[in-house]
């Protein structure tokens, strides 16, 4: 099982937006039969035997193993993912595209290269896994509070110098330059990677309205 799993074919993203689906799909974090499952969600088996048939086409569960109960075989089956997030490939007649603009300061380019990376990591987890192999990342995930606009303003183009800095050191071609002999050594070329440094303000925290007190009257 996948800790998250990227869907990219639309029907299967209709699929599991279903409301019972969903259910199912969280219920099926933990194997389980229809039987079971029935008695979890509160529908009829045969019910969710039909859901489980949509799922199960659709590769968001899997069969486990089954199990022989009389004249019956009874089907146990797990979702393939403890999570799901839906690519942008889903839509891709109106999935937003990061080429279209490149503005730094935009909050629609940010969510852009966002969904951009969604879809290209979902990519990169399935053929990883596909492999048997590791995939290679890194992500740094923090808070920080400027105490103006114009501090945030300056810590970003400190970053961008020194993200440039740093891209500048450790960037290798490696292609043969142009011109060169036939038959010259060059190394192969490294493995490209994607970089991007995202900065937004945090959500804030819905504050709590008290309790209005009740008046009382002698």
């Amino acid at each position: 099982m996948l800790d998250i799993e990227v869907i990219e074919d639309p029907a299967a993203a209709e699929a599991s937006l279903d409301p019972t689906r969903m259910r199912i799909l969280r219920e099926l974090a933990e194997p389980g039969s229809a039987t079971q499952l029935a008695a979890k969600v509160g529908l009829p088996r045969q019910k969710v035997n039909y859901h489980l048939k949509a799922l199960e086409r659709h590769g968001l569960v899997e069969l486990v193993e089954e199990r022989r109960r009389g004249n019956v075989t009874e089907r146990i089956l797990r979702a393939t993912a403890a999570s799901y997030l839906i690519s942008p490939s889903a839509l891709a007649s109106v999935a937003p595209d990061p080429h279209r603009f490149s503005d730094r300061f935009s909050a629609f380019w940010l969510l852009a290269l966002a969904a951009r990376m969604v879809q290209e990591l979902g990519q990169l987890i399935a053929g990883a896994a596909a492999a048997k192999q590791k995939l290679a990342t890194f992500a740094i995930d923090g808070e920080i509070t400027f105490r103006s606009a114009a501090d945030r303003a300056a810590f970003a183009e400190e970053l961008g110098i020194a993200v440039t800095r740093l891209v500048d050191k450790y960037h290798d071609g490696g292609a043969a330059p142009s011109g060169s002999p036939a038959g010259a050594h060059t190394r192969a070329p490294g493995r490209r990677h994607r970089l991007v440094v995202a900065l937004h303000p945090t959500l804030k925290t819905p504050t709590k309205t008290p309790p209005s007190k009740e008046q009382h009257h002698d």
